[in-house]
This record gives C-alpha cells, structure tokens and sequence, in this order.
C-alpha cells in the first residue's frame, strides 16, 4: 500500500471505501463471500514465496557462496523478475515461457520443481484454507 500498487479485494462493496482504496493502488470489488475467500486463501501464500528465496539464498551459502553475497543477490535477481508483473499485457503464464529459453535452466527447474505432485500439493494447501476460511 505505501507505494500505491496494490489492489486491495473488498467484500461488501461500499463506494468510499472502495474509493479510498483505488487510491492506494487499487479496489476490486468482489459480489461474494466466497469470492472474497479465494482472495484471502490467495493472500497466504506471501510469506510461502519469502520462505522460497530463503531457501534458494541457503542453498547458495551450503554450495560455498558467502551469504551475505546470497542475500544481496537473490533478492536483487526476484526484484527485477517482479517488476515485469506490472506488463499486464501477458498472462502469467506468458511472462514464464518469456523467461525461459527451450530446454534452458528455467524450462528445467520449472518443469522438474513444478511437476504435477507439488502443484497439486500447493492446489490442496489452498483448498484447505479456503475450507477453514469459509
């Protein structure tokens, strides 16, 4: 909210509120409480994503990278990824396949990470929070 960029999920619908928060980057209006639950599953997923970079910094640091230097480049290297998530001229899945090259690193990772066991790992993580949200 401080820089003004994120869209902000607001159930019921009320005009000043909604008005306050495109200010602050942005309303979206849900009709429902079930709509507004996906959003809050949605919304846990935040710090799952820090716990990832943590993962990939320590994993630097026990191949022999100091990890100050980790530190200081994973961040770097996720913060320049993040901010093509402002093109929303293409889909999420488009910007991946942007970034990949065919048969490259990332294709490799993604594909081996990303497999059908932990996508629905994730898929189930979430429906259960929904479950306990609803």
């Amino acid at each position: 909210m401080r820089e003004r960029r994120s869209v902000t999920v607001t159930f019921p619908s009320h005009p000043v509120v909604d008005c306050l928060f495109e200010r602050l980057g942005g309303a979206l209006p849900v009709t429902d409480e079930a709509a507004f639950n996906v959003f809050s599953a949605l919304t846990g997923t935040l710090t799952a994503h820090y716990a990832y970079l943590a993962t990939l910094t320590s994993w630097a640091a026990g191949h022999g990278i100091a990890p100050d230097i980790a530190d200081r480049y994973v961040p770097g290297l996720f913060q320049n990824v993040g901010r093509s998530l402002g093109d929303e001229s293409r889909p999420l899945h488009r910007l991946a396949a942007d970034h990949e090259t065919p048969a490259g690193n990332n294709e490799r990772i993604r594909t081996t990470w990303f497999d059908p066991a932990n996508t629905a790992a994730l898929e189930g993580a979430l429906d259960g929070l929904l479950a306990d949200l609803g």
